[in-house]
């Protein structure tokens, strides 16, 4: 590991436990903040997470300003549980309708830039179990602690099948070796591909956003690019616990997240493309003439930064992202 790394993770990474609620509240002055959930077909659980956000982080104490779902064309009743748990509610294809709709969880989180107000956005995956509201306070403490920080990682345990660090089995086999090959400076994020994040607006804003599940892994490399690592944070958020899926959904994730590596190797002249890489994944299961092959297209689009779409809000304007000093 590179010792500005090192450095990186001793100054950069602390815990949920290190951002009390009563400090928060004291460095949160006139900031506001947006809770935004991402959501697909996840009745069974997005309503107890914005349930336990508005009682804990609204009611209770006012940290929080709005807890925005973005409906990802839900077939059960995701929209209806959110809202009913007092979350603001709106279709993905609801929002910027002029453009030519996408898809993937990369287009909600794009979108939602222009669905909400915060001055800070963190983000939390609706799939959640055993949630606590912890993971927005720990996300928010870095924020408010320091002007130079402009983006929160969450890290946390994946227990998988009793395993307390079984899951993220994408993070170990794709992504990780791709940073430390690629990103080096990127090589202390414990978990890159956490869905459970936050940010300035000001800075998100001016990010594009793959709209599939890369999103994640290509906003930090773009996030680095943009405002260098002393400006990335992490925190350790304690166990997560959520639905896992099945090796071949995996796969095409893994397929998602090589294109969005892809396409930033070549945009930061870090290769010579000889080819155009296929959006085509075959994948086999075992049926009763033997296997069967399917293929699907697991291509990814890409949002252009948002600023470029909807232009400067005022409150980006008048407060720049501070690049701290090196």
């Amino acid at each position: 590991m590179l010792p500005e790394v090192e450095a990186w993770l001793r100054e950069r990474t602390s815990t949920s436990d290190d951002w009390s609620l009563p400090w928060l509240l004291r460095a949160k002055g006139d900031t506001t903040v947006s809770v935004v959930l991402p959501a697909r077909d996840e009745g069974e659980t997005v309503g107890e997470i914005v349930t336990a956000i508005r009682r804990d982080l609204m009611e209770k104490v006012p940290l929080v300003d709005e807890i925005v779902v973005i409906d990802s064309r839900s077939v059960d009743d995701t929209a209806v549980r959110a809202a009913q748990a007092g979350a603001t509610v709106i279709a993905q294809d609801e929002i910027l309708p002029d453009l030519k709709p996408l898809d993937g969880k990369g287009e909600a989180l794009w979108k939602s830039l222009a669905a909400t107000s915060g001055d800070l956005l963190v983000f939390v995956d609706a799939d959640l179990r055993e949630f606590h509201t912890s993971f927005v306070t720990g996300l928010l403490g870095p924020l408010f602690g320091d002007p130079g920080v402009v983006y929160v990682k969450g890290c946390y345990d994946r227990p998988l099948q009793k395993v307390q660090s079984g899951g993220g089995r994408v993070t170990e086999l794709v992504a990780r070796p791709l940073l430390n090959l690629h990103w080096p400076l990127l090589a202390g994020f414990v978990q890159p591909l956490a869905g459970e994040y936050a940010g300035r607006r000001a800075v998100l804003e001016r990010v594009p956003f793959v709209t599939g599940y890369g999103v994640e892994l290509a906003l930090l490399i773009d996030l680095l690019d943009l405002v260098g690592l002393d400006a990335l944070a992490q925190v350790d958020l304690g166990r997560r616990l959520h639905s896992h899926q099945s090796a071949e959904a995996l796969g095409g994730m893994a397929a998602q997240i090589l294109q969005a590596a892809w396409s930033r190797l070549e945009r930061q002249n870090k290769m010579v493309s000889l080819h155009t890489p296929s959006p085509r994944l075959a994948q086999f299961r075992r049926g009763p003439g033997g296997h069967q092959v399917t293929v699907r297209d697991v291509a990814v689009g890409e949002r252009p930064p948002m600023v470029t779409v909807t232009g400067e809000s005022p409150r980006a304007e008048s407060r720049p992202p501070p690049r701290p000093p090196r």
